[in-house]
């Protein structure tokens, strides 16, 4: 595909070894084809779940992740590996063999969910090699994902949520009674017990028992070595409101999820009826969620101040539990990169797919610059002072 001129190389990254890499399979492949309408050249970065980068033109096709014939990598695809020398502001991948083919990237575009990716840690990755990239960065992306640190975030800022403890694996080894009793006498049942970095509801258990209690904390602990449980909210309405923007976010409509079962599950997000998440299920979806106006722009209002609270910039998602009968709501968790970026949310606002990636290019790249006019460096003479009496007498001398 030939690059229009005004078009810049966009990396988009997924899968990993993350227990929502299918999920992120799917985020990536919208956004490949949807970079790709706008004319950019696309270049697909697919982590293995194995930890295993591969590039290549079939890696932005979804029939190479359904072909059950296919594994990958495929036969005699090569490695590639990643320029250190001239990775400064750019992203450059080499390949290996005599004849060795080269890949820039100036955009980097996340569709990692869950560990090793939507965390943190490719935006730190970004962030050393200074290349532009989408989404919230490396602090904002390290406290959306701790469901715990969040929570702690909305009691620091008076902004209402439910009633938690939180614990690590460790402290559950050495003393698991302590903590049912903690759990017990702070909190009422029906509880939800959540590892505190997944997304999609892996792991999550609701529980109306001491026995159910330790069971949840137990598959919680299988999938994360930090567990969060927090009181349900019985008059449930399941309130959705998607973010995007730097430094002055937009909030979408608000979305009610209807669902089914006992919590909103991994079935309900992505499998049920095509799946709620990727705005398929229609029959669980309601936009405008059934609020009145006023609740409505409160819990936008909310959404915004929790966005600047967290320093989300791109796109984040944030969830509240709304009680029907108390007419109160509550803020429950923040995605820092919604699955398929919530494009259905954002059209019901107005707002289509492509005109939504190219928003969110916009924002990385004037958040790019705004960090390009901050001084990180700073002139010392320590080194200067290797010879001083004081550091002579020291080992460094």
């Amino acid at each position: 595909m030939n690059q229009q001129a005004n078009k810049k190389n966009i990396g988009v990254f997924f899968g990993s070894g993350s227990p929502e890499h299918d999920v992120s399979i799917i985020t990536a492949q919208l956004i490949i084809a949807g970079l790709k309408g706008l004319g950019y050249f696309v270049v697909p970065v697919y982590i293995t779940k194995k930890g295993q980068w591969l590039i290549g033109e079939h890696l932005g096709e979804m029939k190479t992740f359904t072909n059950p014939s296919l594994t990958l990598p495929l036969k005699g695809e090569g490695k590639w590996f990643l320029d250190m020398e001239e990775s400064v502001r750019k992203m450059v991948f080499k390949k290996k063999g005599l004849i060795g083919k080269s890949v820039t990237i100036d955009i980097a575009f996340p569709a990692l969910h869950g560990s090793f990716g939507e965390d943190g840690t490719i935006q730190g990755l970004f962030e050393m090699l200074g290349v532009p990239y989408v989404g919230c960065d490396v602090p904002s992306s390290a406290i959306a994902m701790d469901k715990a640190l969040t929570k702690q975030m909305y009691e620091q800022h008076q902004i209402p949520t439910t009633k938690f403890i939180c614990f690590f694996k460790t402290d559950w080894d050495k003393d698991k009674t302590q903590i049912i009793n903690q759990a017990k006498n702070n909190l009422k049942y029906p509880l939800f017990v959540k590892p505190v970095h997944l997304g999609s509801s892996i792991g999550i258990g609701k529980v109306r028992d001491e026995k159910e209690l330790e069971h949840a904390i137990e598959v919680a602990l299988y999938y994360d070595r930090k567990v969060l449980v927090e009181e349900g909210v019985e008059n449930l309405m399941d309130v959705t409101c998607c973010v995007i923007g730097n430094e002055d976010p937009q909030a979408s409509k608000l979305q009610e999820s209807i669902f089914s079962a006992e919590l909103f599950d991994f079935e309900e997000k992505y499998l049920k009826q095509g799946g709620a998440q990727t705005g398929k299920a229609q029959n669980s979806l309601v936009i405008p969620a059934r609020l009145d106006e006023t609740t409505t722009k409160e819990i936008q209002d909310t959404a915004k101040l929790v966005y600047k609270i967290l320093g989300c910039s791109g796109i984040a998602r944030v969830d509240f539990l709304y009680d029907k009968q108390q007419k109160k709501f509550y803020a429950n968790e923040v995605n820092p990169l919604p699955g398929t970026l919530y494009h259905h949310l954002w059209k019901a606002s107005g707002l289509e797919l492509p005109e939504l990636l190219e928003k969110l290019i916009k924002f990385a790249q004037e958040k790019y610059d705004q960090k390009r006019q901050v001084n990180f460096t700073f002139e010392s003479s320590i080194l200067k002072q290797l010879n001083s009496t004081k550091l002579k007498s020291s080992k460094l001398s």
